[in-house]
């Protein structure tokens, strides 16, 4: 899966050395692919399919570029490279040859979307034609003639029934995070866009956990403002907040570090930061920010910015807390390191810095958890670095915090400007483009090139606006969708997000076990891995769904 074979055959008099790098890995050292000795001999290597690669041929030692070139190679395609002497330009020459056609490796990607498709309108329509059926008028004539089917019934039709307060869009969001985050951490299907970026970048993976974190801080003002205006004192609201930080926190260090197939438990290997650490840490602080700097009512006439005004001692916080991040980024010394560096090391930056990863994070990191951190950064495969390196550390939770921040602000506007639906659009629309813009100044549209690329690993600043972005506008959709229209219900989405925790330590603990896994027999595609990608997440959507209806969430 992902590799394809390539045959290199020299009809040179002398020894070629053949180099490669990937394109996606930021200015790094070519690497030795192969050599291959002279008079029609040959030498086969297996490359990844994943990124575009650069090849070079060279003679020995390398001192003359025989060719050069760019291409990515198909899943499962065999190439011959026939390096000889050009008969036109009597040069040096490679001649590529496809031995064996690649395989169509988005086949079951377009297939499983056609089932998808396929079920979403059967689910969508089916209820729908099964009313019509049931109140046609000649049904109703013939059937539906005792007193308890009669058409005078007093019950209120369904329009004139009261709603649910709970804010259904945000129940759907938190479902659609929850159900792709399942789908990536199960493997997702074994593609590369379904798995965390190496460095620089965004993939699908890179989504889901900042917006979780989003839906963390827009749940909490809601939430707050909901019991503050009960009467709940802050006494009360602290024990709550200190409770459900303590179990996050207990929950990714003792269930999440290492399941049974692991074996007795090391202190030595012990992981300290986590996904359920960093989410327990934010809601600490988002919490605590609206605890005692939240507001209970909304003053009955609204001003300009009012969302924004009166929290300002909260803004203040986050403005130091952001400088604090900047600081320490950008100026704390770095030994052997340029000061500010925030590339993945290894081979990348010309191999200049190969102990560097991650800069002043992967400092901090190692300083503070020693080797007690994640030891396989998404880095390593592609940079061939050696230091440990966690996604979860501690300069990355504070623009964790930072984006559950714009979360709260998202829960603000919903509050102030309840029952405007056009100023709640309005506003969401407004903070997507400002935060939008910023990414793009930050990263200058590109990649790597920007004053601060856009990377997960580091939670960096232009990641956090542009998720920011995504999150504005795609909660926006879904509240017009939902809450405002009523065009769709969530479902199935809905399910998940209201038994969030129960479904992600779940699918974590039993994500190895069948019947969510099984021992492959296909490893050469992505026909069986995708297949039981798909199966394992949807049988966690069932799962909810049955305790959706049985009224059973999981709380903390």
């Amino acid at each position: 899966m992902d590799q394809a074979l390539i045959t290199f055959q020299n009809q040179l008099t002398e020894e070629v050395q053949v180099y490669y790098t990937s394109d996606y890995c930021h200015k790094c050292v070519y690497q030795l692919l192969a050599r291959v000795k002279p008079n029609n001999s040959s030498s086969s290597v297996i490359v990844s399919t994943k990124f575009t690669l650069t090849i070079q041929v060279d003679t020995k030692p390398r001192n003359n570029s025989l060719c050069k070139w760019s291409q990515t190679y198909g899943e499962g395609g065999q190439y011959l490279i026939d390096i000889g002497v050009s008969e036109v330009l009597s040069e040096p020459s490679c001649r590529q040859i496809i031995q064996k056609s690649p395989k169509n490796v988005y086949l079951p990607l377009l297939v499983a979307a056609l089932v998808f498709v396929f079920l979403s309108v059967l689910f969508a329509t089916g209820p729908y034609i099964y009313r019509r059926r049931n109140t046609s008028k000649f049904i109703r004539a013939i059937c539906c003639r005792s007193p308890q089917y009669s058409m005078d019934n007093n019950e209120p039709p369904e329009s004139d029934k009261p709603k649910s307060a709970r804010l259904q869009s945000l129940d759907t969001f938190r479902g659609f995070a929850l159900t792709i985050m399942v789908f990536v951490n199960y493997g997702g299907g074994g593609y590369w866009f379904f798995q965390h970026a190496p460095w620089n970048g965004l993939t699908v993976a890179d989504l889901v956990m900042p917006w979780f974190v989003f839906i963390i801080g827009t749940s909490v003002v809601l939430a707050f403002t909901s019991m503050q205006r009960r009467g709940v004192g802050r006494g009360q609201l602290i024990r709550k907040v200190a409770w459900r930080t303590l179990v996050l926190l207990l929950l990714g260090f003792c269930f999440l570090n290492y399941s049974p197939r692991d074996g007795p438990l090391s202190w030595s290997w012990l992981r300290v930061p986590g996904v359920l650490q960093r989410l327990g840490v934010t809601y600490l602080v988002l919490s605590l920010l609206q605890t005692f700097w939240g507001q209970i009512s909304v003053p009955l006439r609204t001003k300009p910015f009012q969302d924004l005004t009166l929290y300002w001692p909260q803004w203040l916080i986050m403005v130091l807390l952001e400088t604090l991040w900047l600081c320490l980024t950008f100026l704390l010394p770095v030994p052997n390191c340029p000061t500010g560096y925030l590339g993945a090391g290894g081979i990348g930056d010309d191999g200049l810095y190969p102990n560097c990863t991650g800069g002043a994070a992967g400092l901090i990191d190692r300083w503070m958890f020693g080797d007690n951190m994640f030891r396989y950064p998404t880095c390593r495969e592609m940079y061939q670095t050696t230091q440990p390196f966690d996604p979860e550390g501690i300069l990355g939770t504070i623009n964790s915090v930072l984006m559950g921040f714009l979360g709260m602000q998202a829960g603000k506007i919903i509050i102030f400007y309840r029952g405007s639906n056009v100023s709640i659009l309005g506003r969401f629309v407004v903070w997507a483009v400002l935060l939008g813009i910023s990414a793009a100044i930050l990263t200058k549209c590109t990649r790597d090139a920007g004053f601060i690329p856009v990377n997960k690993n580091l939670w960096s600043l232009s990641f956090v606006t542009c998720l920011g972005c995504f999150s504005f506008l795609l909660l926006g959709a879904m509240y017009f969708i939902i809450d405002v229209r009523g065009w769709w219900r969530g479902q199935p989405f809905i399910y998940p997000g209201t038994n969030s925790i129960l479904v992600y330590v779940g699918h974590s603990l039993l994500g190895f076990y069948f019947p969510f896994s099984w021992d492959m027999r296909l490893w050469d595609s992505h026909w069986e891995l995708l297949f039981m990608n798909l199966w394992g997440t949807a049988l966690w959507v069932l799962i909810s769904y049955l305790l959706y209806r049985k009224r059973f969430f999981l709380k903390i």
